[in-house]
């Protein structure tokens, strides 16, 4: 599990660099395009819209991995080893279902719905920009299972 925690790591770093940069490029070419040649780009403006939020979803899916999303962790830092194993694992049975029934599932149900509709400039199905949802959520359970398994795992020691 480790070596494919390591793999996804990677890959959604990695991701989240390249959209970034790629926003960058994008932002630039509309600032050139919009004040110097008086030609605005429609195609950058939406497609830098949507690598925001592919962004935004595949940096939240890494920081997941990393442990390093926004908690409040004063109570669960003062309880002693073994109860705070246990909320440790019921946070992450809870993002667990979070990440299947809102992410996985219901991420899934509206790239599906969407897949029907064209995007007015991009004329590509709009399923296919939701469709990072349920990615990041299959991503979010696997990272949440290997977290529960690093609990117990350390808890023995």
């Amino acid at each position: 599990m480790t070596a494919a925690k390591k793999v996804l790591d990677k890959i959604t770093s990695y991701s989240s660099v390249v959209i970034f940069i790629a926003m960058v490029l994008m932002v630039t070419y509309q600032v050139i395009a919009r004040y110097f040649f008086k030609s605005p780009s429609s195609v950058t403006e939406v497609l830098t819209r949507y690598c925001f939020v592919w962004l935004i979803i595949i940096s939240a899916t890494y920081m997941f991995g990393q442990r390093e999303h926004i908690n409040i962790s004063v109570i669960k830092d003062k309880l002693p080893k073994t109860p705070k194993m246990i909320v440790s694992i019921i946070i992450e049975l809870v993002t667990i279902c979070f990440a299947g029934l809102v992410m996985v599932y219901g991420g899934f149900t509206i790239a599906k719905m969407n897949l029907v509709q064209l995007d007015t400039i991009l004329h590509i199905p709009t399923g296919v920009i939701y469709s990072i949802i349920p990615i990041c959520g299959v991503i979010i359970i696997f990272y949440s299972i290997y977290n529960i398994g690093l609990e117990l795992k350390t808890n023995k020691q």
